[in-house]
C-alpha cells in the first residue's frame, strides 16, 4: 500500500522548520513517500520548495480559521487520496484536521518549540488533543509541554529529532571562501566567530549575553571579529537596538557586525573559527546542527535542547563546550579559553562532525518518519 502524505505549513521564510521542510521534500522520493506539501502562506523559499520534486500546492490563509481554506484542503486530501495530514503549527493543524473530518486520513502535528504566540497556544490546547500522532523534535520539548501545558504523554507522543541534508551543505564549485572577511576587512589570519539566530522580540536567542561577552574576548584577542546573522522579527527592533548599544558604548562596534538575513547560510558557516550559540530557548535548532554538521567548533548554552543537540545523551558524550546560559562572564572566559587552544577547536570540530551527521542526517529523519506514517496507516 502506498502512503500518500500532505504536509502543511503556513510561511515559506527562511527558519529551521522551513528548511527541514525543504530538506524532506527534496529527500521524500528516494525514501520511498509519496508527498504533497501545501503551504498556506509565501516566503524566501517559495521557489525552492516548487523546485524541491514533489507537489507543491500554494494556498491562501485569510482569517484565523478560514472556511475556504478548509475546503480546498478537503477537496486536496479527497481528490489525492490523502492517508496522512501532517501540520507543523497549531494553527495549522486545526485547518488540516477539520479537513481531515470523515476521510479516514490520520492527522499529525510536529511541535517544534515551546514559545507562541497566544493564538497558536489556545489552538494547541485544542488540536493536540485531537491528534492521531504529536511529535517533538527533542526529549526536553516533550517534557516541558507535559511539566508547564499539562499533556499527557501517551502512545500518541513521538520524538523525531530535526535532520538536515548534508548534501545541500556542499559547497559550489565556485564558493567564496572569504566572503565575511572580505565584506567587512577581517585578516585572514583574524580569528572569526559568529552566531545564527534571528533577533525575536522576547530576546530567546540571547544575542546581548554575547554581546557582554565580548569585551573581555577581544581584549585577549585584539584581531578577532564576530558576525551577528538572523533577520530581525517584527517588534524586536528595540531588543536588536540595545545590542548595537552595547557595542558602540563599549567600543567593539568596529568589530561586531549584524548580517541581518542571509541565504548563503552554509558558505558563512564555513568562515566561522567558533560558533558561539547563546539561547534560553530552543527545539531542535537546525543552524546548530548544520554548523556541527559542519565541523565548526561550538560553544552553547546549557539549556537541555542545546545539550541534547550537542549529543549529551549519546554514547560518544558531547561535542560542544557549554556555558551558563545568560552568563556573560562565563561564555567569555570558555571562548578566550578554546582560542588559546587550537588544537581542541580541531578536536572538537571533527568529533561534532562525524558526530551530528550519524545521528542528524536527513535519512535518519525520514527512515523514523516514515515508520511512523506506515504504523498510523496500520492502526498501529
Amino acid at each position: 500500500m502506498t502512503i500518500k502524505i500532505l504536509r502543511l505549513l503556513d510561511s515559506l521564510n527562511r527558519g529551521g522548520a522551513e528548511i527541514l521542510e525543504l530538506d524532506i521534500c527534496r529527500n521524500a522520493a528516494s525514501a520511498g513517500l509519496d508527498l504533497t506539501f501545501a503551504a498556506t502562506g509565501g516566503g524566501d523559499l517559495e521557489a525552492d520548495f516548487a523546485a524541491s520534486g514533489v507537489d507543491y500546492v500554494r494556498l491562501e490563509r485569510k482569517l484565523p480559521v478560514d472556511p475556504f481554506l478548509i475546503k480546498q484542503l478537503r477537496d486536496l486530501i479527497k481528490s489525492r487520496n490523502i492517508n496522512i495530514v501532517h501540520a507543523n503549527q497549531p494553527v495549522e493543524a486545526i485547518h488540516g484536521y477539520l479537513a481531515a473530518s470523515g476521510t479516514g486520513a490520520k492527522c499529525v502535528m510536529t511541535l517544534h518549540n515551546r514559545l507562541m504566540d497566544r493564538r497558536n497556544r489556545l489552538a494547541a490546547r485544542l488540536v493536540i488533543p485531537r491528534m492521531d500522532a504529536v511529535v517533538s523534535v527533542s526529549r526536553s520539548t516533550q517534557e516541558w509541554y507535559a511539566a508547564e501545558e499539562g499533556f499527557v504523554i501517551d502512545e500518541r507522543f513521538h520524538i523525531l529529532p530535526n535532520g538536515v541534508d548534508i548534501k545541500r551543505l556542499a559547497p559550489a564549485a565556485s564558493e567564496d571562501t572569504t566572503r565575511l572577511r572580505r565584506e567587512f576587512g577581517i585578516n585572514e589570519n583574524a580569528a572569526l566567530l559568529g552566531m545564527i539566530g534571528n533577533f525575536y522580540l522576547d530576546g530567546r536567542k540571547d544575542q546581548l549575553t554575547v554581546c557582554g561577552a565580548l569585551p573581555a574576548v577581544f581584549e585577549q584577542f585584539p584581531e578577532a571579529h564576530f558576525v551577528f546573522i538572523g533577520a530581525l522579527h517584527d517588534g524586536a527592533e528595540g531588543y536588536h537596538e540595545r545590542c548595537v548599544e552595547y557595542c558602540r558604548d563599549n567600543d567593539i562596534a568596529d568589530r561586531v557586525h549584524f548580517v541581518g538575513k542571509r541565504g548563503d547560510i552554509p558558505d558563512l558557516l564555513r568562515e566561522l573559527d567558533l560558533f558561539v550559540f547563546s539561547t534560553v530557548q530552543e527545539g531542535m535548532p537546525i543552524a546548530a546542527i548544520e554548523a556541527l554538521m559542519l565541523g565548526v567548533p561550538m560553544i552553547v548554552s546549557d539549556i537541555l535542547p542545546m545539550l541534547e543537540v550537542g549529543g549529551a545523551d549519546t554514547a560518544e558524550g558531547l561535542c560542544v563546550e557549554v556555558f551558563e546560559t545568560g552568563n556573560a562572564d562565563d561564555l567569555a572566559e570558555k571562548v578566550i579559553a578554546l582560542l588559546r587552544d587550537p588544537d581542541k577547536l580541531t578536536t572538537l570540530g571533527e568529533k561534532a562532525r562525524v558526530q551530528t551527521t550519524k545521528y542528524y542526517g536527513i535519512e535518519a529523519h525520514l527512515a523514523t518518519l516514515k515508520s511512523l506514517y506506515e504504523n498510523l496507516a496500520a492502526g498501529k
